[in-house]
């Protein structure tokens, strides 16, 4: 019994443990649905929900479970200097940098709804990304071995535009991705994005030389992923996302 309906919520500017203890909050009430239809006849199955939250954060640096605190290049007393803060998270990656002008997404997906394959969960959400960068004229693509979609893929001075991490348990996804549309590139300076020291960052708005405000891309992205994983998306306001 697969459930293609998603709740989408646009949390707009969302403090990063505020939004990282909903995600928490969601998968704990899905693993709950999952739990009670252990042992149940076919006809009293419960059905599982999947989310979708869009949000920005304020400044703040993340590191994931496998990241190294070394690659964040200040000392985190220094951070309230630059209005920053920084958290150790259960995601995969290393460290990045989340902001204003920024699109995160964090889906709380129950894979079992859709297909049960974590690379190509991965795959899809890059794929996402990758046709609303090609809705601009960009060429964005994937470099072997490096996580996230980059500008240019193939070239020497290839960029990073969208970071990605994730965690699944229980074929429940969180985390997600972070798409720099047109936050201060200045911020990541003071990491070494996801890990690679080698190459740099970019976003939408200096790949093309023109603002590009997030109200204009959230459509785009949506489309894609609802076009990649076939769901049907509702719009739901937070107050009505079910508690733990």
């Amino acid at each position: 019994m697969q459930n293609k309906n998603v709740q989408f919520v646009d949390l707009q500017l969302t403090p990063y443990q505020e939004a990282w203890d909903l995600q928490e909050q969601l998968m704990a009430h899905t693993a709950a649905v999952k739990l009670g239809n252990r042992n149940q006849a076919e006809d009293a199955l419960k059905p599982t929900d999947n989310y979708l939250l869009f949000c920005e954060h304020p400044h703040v640096y993340t590191l994931g479970k496998s990241g190294d605190a070394a690659h964040l290049l200040m000392q985190e007393s220094f951070l309230h200097t630059i209005g920053a803060t920084f958290y150790k998270t259960n995601r995969g990656g290393d460290i990045t940098y989340h902001g204003p002008g920024q699109l995160v997404g964090y889906p709380i997906f129950d894979l079992e709804n859709f297909f049960t394959d974590i690379h190509l969960y991965l795959r899809m959400l890059e794929e996402a990304i990758m046709r609303t960068c090609a809705d601009y004229g960009l060429n964005a693509g994937r470099i072997e071995g490096l996580t996230g979609v980059w500008i240019n893929p193939e070239a020497a001075d290839s960029r990073k535009i969208c970071a990605f991490g994730v965690k699944a348990s229980r074929w429940i996804s969180m985390h997600g991705f972070a798409f720099n549309v047109q936050p201060d590139l200045s911020y990541f300076s003071h990491i070494v994005p996801c890990g690679i020291a080698t190459k740099g960052v970019t976003s939408l708005s200096q790949e093309l030389g023109r603002e590009i405000s997030l109200e204009e891309v959230k459509p785009k992205v949506l489309a894609h992923l609802q076009d990649l994983f076939q769901f049907h998306p509702q719009d739901v306001s937070r107050e009505t996302l079910p508690k733990a």
